[in-house]
């Protein structure tokens, strides 16, 4: 990797997404690893988790480390302790820190300040893990990246933002149909679209959630409201309505279009009820590839 953390999707080249994507698979199928025996996993999490707390604790282990657990009420990054210190001590520690917060800029100090690899869990910006994870699923679904057609449908938010800078390094087409305000970042949709030129993708920002999904071999949703935001639900409930993807609008993709969520999910909001156990589903697929691409994240940043 072109550097020593993963903060952004945008520290990977699209040699390096492939690689990981390629060792992932391997691990999936069995192949064993032990090679960080002896090494230890600081999970530093602001932020409430089900797959990513397990799955990098599953991957940890079976890869023959450990895991630390810290939650904010244990840590106070910034707040019982300013983040360069936090940052410092546990360097001393661990091998690694992985970072599950709300700030993107949080991350990179601490990361600033750390002399072991950071791994990006989750941000307000970024969700790196999670499209890597989304980029094996589609290889075992489509056999290729380069020219899949993907259309997300909802907020540009963190998922969104990796999802479409992880298509942009590997060649895929990325649309995303989105209500007006809810846009993805402006420096994240020009970043994406250098890559894209580069690779052979194509980027296009829609406000039409038809528009978007018509022809795309994967039509990608999240929730409407993260975390952070409940206090605009109601809001967001009405603003998106028209976005909820549901087997009307998947009849406009192609014909053996496939469904992404990275979960949580809510029925009745952003999907159809009972769309997750449909034949186009790879939802849980998804859930699963998180341990296996952390894995190689992980032998990635701490072997290589």
């Amino acid at each position: 990797m072109a550097t020593r953390s993963l903060l952004s999707i945008s520290n990977l080249t699209t040699g390096d997404i492939n690689r990981l994507i390629a060792r992932s698979i391997e691990l999936k199928k069995g192949k064993s690893s032990r090679l960080l025996s002896g090494k230890v996993l600081a999970l530093l999490f602001e932020k409430p988790s089900l797959r990513t707390k397990v799955s990098f604790d599953v991957a940890m282990h079976q890869l023959g480390g450990h895991t630390i657990y810290l939650s904010q009420s244990e840590v106070g990054l910034g707040k019982r302790e300013p983040i360069a210190d936090v940052a410092r001590v546990l360097s001393r520690y661990v091998n690694c820190i992985t970072v599950r917060t709300f700030s993107q800029s949080l991350l990179e100090e601490l990361a600033h300040h750390a002399s072991v690899p950071v791994i990006n869990a989750l941000t307000d910006e970024e969700h790196p893990c999670q499209a890597l994870a989304d980029m094996q699923t589609i290889v075992e679904k489509k056999g290729k990246l380069k020219g899949v057609n993907i259309a997300y449908v909802g907020d540009g938010n963190n998922v969104a933002h990796s999802l479409m800078l992880a298509a942009a390094l590997t060649g895929a087409n990325f649309r995303i149909g989105y209500p007006g305000g809810y846009e993805p970042k402006a420096e994240i949709v020009a970043r994406a679209k250098v890559f894209a030129a580069k690779n052979g993708g194509k980027i296009q920002l829609l406000h039409d959630p038809q528009e978007a999904v018509t022809g795309a071999d994967i039509v990608y949703t999240d929730v409407w409201t993260s975390m952070g935001q409940e206090a605009e639900s109601e809001v967001r409930r009405k603003v998106f309505a028209p976005y909820q993807v549901n087997q009307k609008m998947l009849t406009l993709a192609h014909k053996d279009v496939v469904f992404m969520h990275p979960l949580p999910a809510h029925a009745g909001e952003e999907i159809e009820a009972g769309l997750l156990d449909s034949p186009q589903s790879v939802v849980f697929d998804q859930a699963e590839n998180r341990l296996h691409i952390q894995k190689a994240i992980l032998e990635e940043l701490l072997i290589n």
